[in-house]
């Protein structure tokens, strides 16, 4: 059966991201980069995924099926029909809780978006399916134009829920055997680093509102990537929601142009400027994190290398957040022939800033290590376009909310002169991104 694919948007009055995302009907799809647009997703015209490790392909076949037959008026650029989602950080499927509805790949097309972007904010209605046709998604554009413009104020953002019990999958104990043996098998040459993670789930006081959530992560966080994934409404479980405020960009490809980075090696944020730049300084000489920076940065430059016909990588420096720094290096490379994005997403991820080296033994231990599935955690999400552009992120600073739990992870590297206290503290400030929005 032939299918057909038909976009139409129009600029709109601003109503507020909040009021927005309420109203939003499931699955809801946000994404939001440092300088770009911000895109609100309701609904889904068209939904695929993918299992196991050729999921990269089967999802790239699939997004060139689905835009191989578009009619597109967008607008403006930052409207055009882009598919959201991502993928589990392992090549298997994800299993049990929280992941139980978030496959191997999934992304949506949404049935109705709001862009928000510097010419202004436009609306995209979007339809697939062998009936649709431009006179009904006109039709739609008009009633929903009506229904956002309409929508009303949300009020001020509402405080965090609070947090009432927290449970650990990961003991001190257990931990610190953990990184003890990761050390010992890098000592013995098996690993060069390897990146341990720890969930924890949070009983909150009342059910989430992921809309304050991720307006207080933009307030908090305006140079970090914003997201939410939400997997299709399941009428015997409350609606799951993955989201987030990641630093790191895996990578970013417009035309042949290649955008990407290593961001590995943490430290505090200072109580005054002063002790601040002192942490900075610190965390620029330290041994052991620039150590872990430069494995990063020399892996994702080999990764680029079979497809580039140039690798330049910029000054490291130190990229401040709200509750810690990190050491960042900016890397750009310019593809010798035209790639789509997903075939670089294949090749990078997971940059030993995730995963580790070499990948396969650092990926063996992981598994053997951490007690609990990583799901989407640390795994890319992101968009794609008709023409085969994209960026996406590393979900890190991530968190899945299902009814009143939020279960969230935070991860360290471990390389040879890793102590398990000291990343054991490290793994409880990454925590603080999210646990700071939840906790009153």
């Amino acid at each position: 059966m032939e299918m057909h694919l038909v976009s139409r948007s129009v600029p709109v009055s601003a109503p507020s991201f909040r009021a927005v995302l309420r109203a939003a009907d499931a699955p809801r799809t946000v994404w939001s980069a440092p300088d770009k647009a911000t895109v609100v997703g309701s609904g889904a015209a068209a939904t695929v995924t993918a299992d196991g490790p050729d999921r990269f392909d089967r999802i790239r076949e699939a997004a060139e099926e689905l835009f191989s037959s578009g009619d597109v008026h967008a607008g403006t650029e930052a409207a055009r029909p882009r598919l959201f989602g991502g993928f589990a950080f392992h090549a298997d499927s994800t299993d049990g809780s929280p992941w139980e509805d978030f496959p191997g790949a999934r992304f949506v097309f949404p049935r109705v978006q709001v862009t928000y972007a510097e010419n202004g904010t436009w609306l995209t209605v979007n339809a697939v399916g062998p009936d649709a046709n431009a006179e009904a998604v006109e039709e739609r554009l008009a009633r929903e134009r009506e229904r956002i413009e309409s929508l009303p104020d949300p009020g001020p953002v509402s405080d965090p829920p609070g947090v009432v019990h927290r449970r650990r999958t990961t003991a001190k104990d257990d931990w610190n055997a953990g990184v003890n043996a990761a050390v010992e098998r890098i000592s013995a040459g098996d690993l060069r680093k390897v990146v341990l993670a720890q969930a924890l789930a949070a009983d909150l006081a009342s059910d989430l509102s992921v809309p304050d959530i991720l307006d207080r992560l933009g307030d908090s966080y305006p140079d970090c990537y914003r997201f939410l994934v939400e997997p299709e409404p399941d009428a015997d479980r409350p609606q799951a929601s993955f989201f987030g405020a990641t630093p790191e960009r895996l990578v970013s490809l417009r035309g042949r142009t290649v955008e990407t980075g290593a961001l590995a090696g943490t430290t505090g944020r200072g109580e005054t400027p002063a002790e601040d730049e002192w942490l900075a300084r610190e965390l620029l000489d330290d041994e052991k994190n620039v150590h872990e920076h430069e494995l990063v940065a020399e892996t994702i430059r080999d990764q680029l290398a079979p497809f580039a016909s140039s690798v330049n990588t910029g000054d490291r420096c130190v990229k401040r957040l709200a509750t810690v720094q990190h050491l960042w290096t900016p890397i750009t490379a310019t593809l010798a022939t035209s790639e789509h994005v997903l075939s670089l997403v294949e090749a990078l991820h997971p940059t030993p800033a995730v995963g580790g080296l070499p990948p396969e033994k650092a990926l063996e231990t992981i598994r053997d290590t951490e007690p609990f599935d990583r799901g989407w955690y640390a795994a890319p999400v992101g968009w794609i376009d008709a023409a085969g552009y994209g960026s996406f992120a590393v979900a890190l600073r991530s968190a899945v909310s299902r009814d009143d739990t939020t279960t969230l992870f935070a991860g360290v590297g471990v390389v040879e002169d890793s102590d398990p206290d000291r990343e054991w503290d490290e793994v409880q400030l990454k925590y603080r991104a999210l646990l700071d929005e939840l906790e009153r």
